[in-house]
């Protein structure tokens, strides 16, 4: 039989096993809890990375759509500028165009003018208020509108300075008169078209 010694109970060991057993349970539950959390911060980690991704491709699609946006903008201000640029040429191109073909129609028709001045003035007085005469003397008037209308005036030579620019000298005189290089008499009548002259004046100069 076994002996019991004083102050000992077989109770006693009761308690150590109970909180051996407790701090097991403790541990389980910690490395449970552990191993519950490290996949929820895992996917938290994921999720963060995946928004992350995502706010970086929209700056980088944002991005790429900003610098299509210059580019865009920047080839349309190129051909606005290149148009401008043609309109222009046509509009002066188009301007000389006409320029040079008004002056070939004056020039076809200063002849007949010449014709008409020259009969007018081998015209006495009493043929000159024929009706024939008037009727000429009409489309004559007609013709001149028509022309100053156009831009075509006569160049003025008789008592104006001689100026190789207007005036074209075919004879030269001269006389005791302190005046030279004016023009006392005119053959054919010159003209200017708008700022160029179209025929030079036939004058003579005094010298």
């Amino acid at each position: 039989m076994q002996e019991v010694k004083s102050g000992q109970t077989p109770q006693q060991e009761k308690p150590e096993e109970a909180m051996e057993e407790t701090v097991e349970e403790t541990v389980e539950e910690t490395t449970d809890t552990a191993s519950e959390s490290a996949p929820q911060e895992e996917e938290a980690a994921e999720a963060e990375a995946k928004s992350t991704k995502k706010t970086n491709k929209k700056k980088a699609k944002k991005d790429k759509r900003d610098e299509k946006i210059e580019e865009l903008n920047d080839r349309l201000m190129r051909n606005l500028a290149e148009f401008e640029n043609f309109r222009n040429r046509s509009e002066k191109e188009k301007s000389a165009m006409f320029e040079v073909g008004a002056r070939s129609v004056i020039e076809k028709i200063l002849p007949v003018v010449d014709n008409l001045e020259r009969g007018f003035d081998g015209l006495s007085e009493e043929e000159k208020e024929t009706p024939f005469a008037k009727g000429i003397e009409a489309v004559y008037k007609q013709l001149m509108t028509g022309f100053e209308e156009m831009g075509v005036k006569p160049i003025e030579a008789v008592g104006q300075e001689f100026n190789p620019d207007f005036h074209n000298a075919v004879m030269h005189d001269e006389d005791d008169s302190d005046e030279t290089n004016i023009v006392i008499e005119e053959f054919q009548k010159g003209y200017m078209y708008k700022d160029s002259v179209v025929r030079h004046s036939m004058v003579k100069v005094l010298n």
